[in-house]
């Protein structure tokens, strides 16, 4: 049996090919949706894709099923209870699948989705115990998959937690406790609050330390397991929506246009986001008017679908050489309408230095002393609640960077104002996001709440 994981930091996503050696079958797993490297392995292997199977329909990304398929002529399959607007194969549930001695069983197991299924793998048909267990969103490494993320499209969370909890403990927790557990994501994602950055545990690890599992009853598991989850970013209902559909393909290898300034600018003026996708310290030494900067080293996608609406036109700023990858990361949450970029930033700034504009970076030396000198001084914090709860700068109000452009009439545009975020990467998002919203005096804080805590903790 061969099993290879592939791991998206920046969307903290697990994805897997999984193939028997003596046929040369193989599946992948909740494909990303850029599939090259699926394909580079699976020829370099001799091995041949035959079923994309998808675990739910996925939220926090775009996945690559129909990308697969169109390449390879796999099938796709999805639970039974799935009702895709393309040809699927339906799995029932306990149903049996054959690679060769390689064999798959399908356990449907709703709860993060009605959909959700898992896939647990045996080395050979025979065997007592599998070898492993694909957990999609339903069970994580430290944690299970939220309840809650389709409030808005007919479910409750509290019936969705109801059935969570029937799918973990009669569906996955009676498997041998030796089985490994591969689950989508990992540490970061939101589809979770308290997922470990290890990647591979075992059933029984489970359940003895994550913290779900261990609830004495259903009562206290369905607290725990709606209580204190982070916002959902913006684009994960669009997302939801649009793995059900038989949507356009995505050609990973094609680059963005490129623009002259003055289409850009035209782009721009018809509605399109400039996304500036280089560092925060790089944007704060000059950058163009009205751009937003999300960082291509950071979670760069995720945040993009959080303060961009996916019905925009965007235009990419990038350092040379970087543009396609930026365009293939938006495409990872469906957001499709990248319409060009500009490439090197330097030089389009140095000839159009009148629309150049710096940003203000303070050190927690020079907020001090801004505060002090800024009575009306407006202060807002873009972390996450959970975060916020744990300590605040005093004075400040917290509004979660993802949700900052439908919160900006919450904010007085006129007053002098510093955000901040845990780092600093986040706090430069949601600068930029608020001086393109016409706010005028703009700063945030280098090395953000971490950094102040220290500077207060060390007077």
């Amino acid at each position: 049996m061969k099993l290879i994981q592939y791991y998206l930091d920046c969307l903290s996503h697990a994805s897997y090919l999984l193939g028997d050696e003596n046929t040369g079958r193989a599946v992948v797993i909740d494909p990303q949706r850029d599939v090259s490297e699926y394909l580079a392995d699976a020829a370099e292997l001799g091995m041949t894709i035959e079923l994309v199977i998808e675990t739910h329909f996925h939220a926090d990304f775009l996945s690559g099923h129909l990308e697969l398929a169109d390449a390879t002529g796999a099938k796709i399959v999805y639970s039974a209870v799935a009702q895709p607007e393309f040809d699927f194969l339906p799995a029932a549930d306990g149903q049996r699948y054959s690679l060769g001695d390689v064999t798959l069983e399908f356990r449907h197991t709703p709860g993060h989705t009605p959909e959700s299924m898992s896939i647990v793998v045996y080395e050979h048909a025979d065997d007592a115990t599998p070898y492993g267990v694909f957990t999609g969103d339903t069970l994580f490494i430290g944690d299970v998959g939220r309840p809650d993320l389709l409030a808005s499209i007919g479910f409750t969370r509290e019936e969705l937690a109801d059935k969570l909890y029937d799918s973990l403990h009669a569906k996955l927790m009676t498997l041998p406790e030796a089985t490994r557990v591969y689950p989508a994501h990992g540490a970061g994602s939101a589809c979770g609050k308290n997922l470990s950055t290890d990647l591979v545990s075992t059933i029984g690890e489970q359940n003895r330390t994550n913290y779900a599992l261990r609830a004495p009853d259903k009562a206290t598991f369905m607290d725990l397991v709606t209580a204190g989850q982070p916002p959902a970013p913006g684009y994960f209902v669009y997302d939801a929506i649009l793995n059900r559909k038989d949507r356009q393909l995505l050609d990973e290898h094609a680059a963005p246009r490129v623009m002259s300034f003055d289409e850009a600018m035209r782009a721009v003026e018809n509605g399109a986001i400039l996304v500036d996708g280089r560092s925060p310290e790089e944007f704060a030494l000059g950058h163009l008017k009205g751009a937003v900067n999300i960082g291509l080293e950071g979670r760069y996608a995720e945040f993009a679908g959080s303060v961009v609406k996916p019905d925009v036109d965007i235009v990419l700023m990038t350092d040379p050489g970087q543009e396609l990858e930026g365009k293939n990361r938006l495409a990872r949450i469906g957001f499709d309408r990248v319409v060009g970029c500009l490439p090197d930033p330097e030089r389009v700034m140095f000839t159009h230095r009148v629309e150049v504009r710096t940003a203000s970076r303070l050190t927690t030396t020079a907020f001090g002393e801004r505060r002090a000198d800024v009575p009306d001084l407006q202060i807002v914090d873009v972390r996450n609640p959970g975060e916020a709860d744990a300590g605040m700068i005093p004075g400040a109000v917290n509004i979660p960077v993802g949700q900052l452009p439908d919160r900006t009439d919450e904010l007085d545009p006129a007053r002098p104002t510093v955000v901040y975020c845990a780092g600093g990467y986040r706090s430069s998002v949601a600068a930029s996001l608020l001086r393109q919203h016409g706010f005028t005096d703009v700063s945030d804080i280098l090395g953000g709440y971490n950094a102040w805590a220290e500077a207060v903790q060390n007077a």
